[in-house]
Order: structure tokens, then C-alpha cells, then sequence
């Protein structure tokens, strides 16, 4: 049997890979990046924690995965057959927790206040270390 011919019986048996899902449903820009996602062990199907990218993925199950700064919890509707527009790639899941409607954080004010630094508490400037070097007595 030939490469096509084994993507199709998959199709056909009701299941398809999980990374090929999550970029035919436009989760992930890439299928590569899929993969990766799915390798992270941070994935769940109906509960159990994946960490293969090719694992069965069927209709009616339950994937749940951190997206950005949100969990995404999805029912899977349909197995698509290619990545297509998005209005196309929205009828394959079911949102069962839209993210809050409220912007995310910005990356800026996530940083925690330990890892800011006064301002001139890093590295001398050229001007400082001359001025240090004022201060010594002799060449060392």
C-alpha cells in the first residue's frame, strides 16, 4: 500500500494524528510546531496526558492545552481533511472554554518587580570607571 493510500485509511478508520489536527484547525501556524506542542507533555486528551505527536486523535475527544496566556479546552467535531481558511477550520472543534473576552496581560507588566533594576546599579559607565580610576593611588 502506498504513502496516500495509508493517510487515507486512517482518515477512514475515524482518526487521524494529533499534530496534524492542531494545524489543520489552525491551533498552530506549523506542523512542526504541533509536534512540539504535543512533545511538551503539557497536552490532554479526555484527561490523560500525551506527549506523542502521533497519537489517535477521534471525534469527540476532549483536548485540553495552554495556548499564549490561555488554556483552550476543545471537543473535536470533525477530522478535516486539509488546513483551509479559518471559517473552514473552525467547524472541526467545539470551544468549551472561550478565552475571557478581556485582553491578555502585556509581556512587559508580567515581568516580576524583582527582576527590574534601579537605574545605574549595572554596569559602570566610561565616565564612572575614569572617575575610579581617579580614586587610586598609583598604577597597580
Amino acid at each position: 500500500m502506498t504513502a496516500g493510500g495509508e493517510r487515507g485509511a486512517a482518515a477512514e478508520d475515524g482518526w487521524v494524528r494529533l499534530d496534524k489536527w492542531l494545524f489543520q484547525a489552525r491551533f498552530c501556524k506549523s506542523r512542526g510546531l504541533a509536534s512540539k506542542l504535543c512533545e511538551s507533555g503539557r497536552l490532554r486528551i479526555d484527561g490523560a496526558f500525551v506527549a506523542k505527536p502521533h497519537h489517535k486523535l477521534r471525534i469527540g475527544s476532549v483536548l485540553t492545552f495552554p495556548l499564549g496566556p490561555h488554556i483552550r479546552v476543545v471537543k473535536v467535531l470533525a477530522l478535516g481533511s486539509r488546513r483551509g481558511p479559518a471559517s473552514e477550520a473552525r467547524l472541526l472543534y467545539d470551544d468549551l472554554k472561550p478565552p475571557e473576552s478581556q485582553p491578555p496581560i502585556p509581556k512587559a507588566e508580567r515581568i516580576p518587580p524583582a527582576a527590574e533594576r534601579a537605574a545605574g546599579s549595572g554596569r559602570p559607565t566610561k565616565r564612572e570607571r575614569r572617575l575610579t580610576d581617579q580614586l587610586r593611588p598609583g598604577d597597580l
